[in-house]
C-alpha cells in the first residue's frame, strides 16, 4: 500500500483542530446543562411528631425532594450518621429540624460541616436547654421513672390515654388547632404500650444533645452554611416570648443567622404556618 506523506502530514496536522472542537463541544454542552447543587432536604421533627404532619409543608413544595425523617423508627437524637441512613440520602443535604430536631440538626452541620449546605431551624430547642441531671439517661431518677411508664404501658395507660394526651399538645402547642394526623395513626402510636417511654427516651436524650451541642458551638473557627432561624412567638409560646426569642437570637447571632418571628404561630409552626417553612426552603431568588 502506498502512502500520500502530503495527505499524512496534512492529516497529522488536522487532528489537533478536530480535538479542540471536541473539547469546545463538550464545554458548551456543560454549560447547557450545569451540574445542579443538591436539592434534597431533609427533616428532622420534634419530640412526640410524625412526618404527617408535615404533609402541608411538602404540599408547597411540589417536585423538590423533601425527605422527613420518622422519629417512630429513627430517633432524632439518634448520630447523625443513621439519621442520614435512615433519608436514604447522599451528600450535601439541606437540613430543617423541629424543635429537638433543631439541636439534631445543629450537631449534624457542626460535626460534618462539608455535608450540611444549608440549615433551617424552626422554633429550635437551644442548647442551653440541659434539663436535670439527675435524669440523665442511667441517672437514679431516669431509671425510676422508666420503671414507672413500663408499669403503665402493661396495664395499657397509653392506649386509653394516648390519643387524649396526642390532642392536648395540639391544643397546647397550635394556634389553628388542626391535627393533621390521621386518628388511626394517633391511636397506633401515642396508644402503643411503649409510646410514653419513648417520649421519655427522646426528651432524656435531647439534654445530653443540648450539652454537646453548646460545646461543639464554643469551638473557634465554625464553617457555618447559610442558616435560618424561624421562632414562634404566639398562642401557648406567648406566655415566654421575650425570654424565648432572647435566646433565639443569641443562637442566631453565634450562627450568623437570619431570624424570623412569627406572632400568629404557637411551637407547632408546621402546622399554624406550614408556608413560613416552604418560604425558609425556596426563598426568592
Amino acid at each position: 500500500m502506498h502512502l500520500d506523506p502530503c495527505a499524512t502530514l496534512a492529516n497529522m496536522a488536522a487532528i489537533p483542530d478536530r480535538l479542540m472542537r471536541d473539547a469546545m463541544a463538550t464545554d458548551a454542552q456543560s454549560e447547557a446543562s450545569p451540574q445542579p447543587l443538591s436539592e434534597t432536604w431533609i427533616v428532622l421533627p420534634g419530640l412526640a411528631e410524625t412526618p404527617d404532619e408535615f404533609g402541608r409543608v411538602l404540599e408547597l413544595l411540589p417536585g423538590l425532594d423533601v425527605r422527613v425523617v420518622d422519629p417512630w423508627l429513627t430517633p432524632v437524637t439518634s448520630p447523625p450518621e443513621e439519621l442520614r441512613s435512615a433519608s436514604g440520602a447522599g451528600t450535601p443535604v439541606r437540613l430543617v429540624g423541629h424543635s429537638i430536631g433543631g439541636l439534631a440538626a445543629l450537631r449534624w452541620m457542626l460535626t460534618y460541616p462539608g455535608e450540611v449546605e444549608r440549615l433551617v431551624l424552626v422554633d429550635t430547642s437551644l442548647p442551653s436547654e440541659t434539663g436535670w441531671r439527675w435524669f440523665y439517661p442511667g441517672a437514679r431518677g431516669d431509671r425510676l421513672i422508666r420503671s414507672v411508664l413500663r408499669v403503665l404501658g402493661r396495664i395499657g395507660t397509653p392506649q386509653l390515654f394516648g390519643p387524649g394526651v396526642r390532642r392536648l399538645l395540639i391544643w397546647v402547642g397550635s394556634t389553628a388547632n388542626r391535627d393533621l394526623l390521621p386518628k388511626a395513626t394517633a391511636r397506633s402510636r401515642y396508644g402503643a404500650a411503649d409510646s410514653w417511654l419513648r417520649f421519655w427516651h427522646e426528651l432524656t436524650w435531647s439534654w445530653l444533645l443540648a450539652a454537646e451541642v453548646a460545646t461543639l458551638l464554643a469551638r473557634p473557627g465554625l464553617a457555618i452554611p447559610p442558616t435560618a432561624l424561624l421562632v414562634a412567638t404566639g398562642g401557648s409560646s406567648r406566655f415566654t416570648a421575650a425570654r424565648w426569642l432572647a435566646g433565639q437570637q443569641s443562637l442566631a447571632a453565634a450562627l450568623n443567622a437570619t431570624i424570623q418571628v412569627y406572632p400568629d404561630s404557637a411551637h407547632l409552626l408546621h402546622l399554624d404556618r406550614p408556608d413560613a417553612i416552604a418560604h425558609a426552603i425556596t426563598p426568592p431568588r
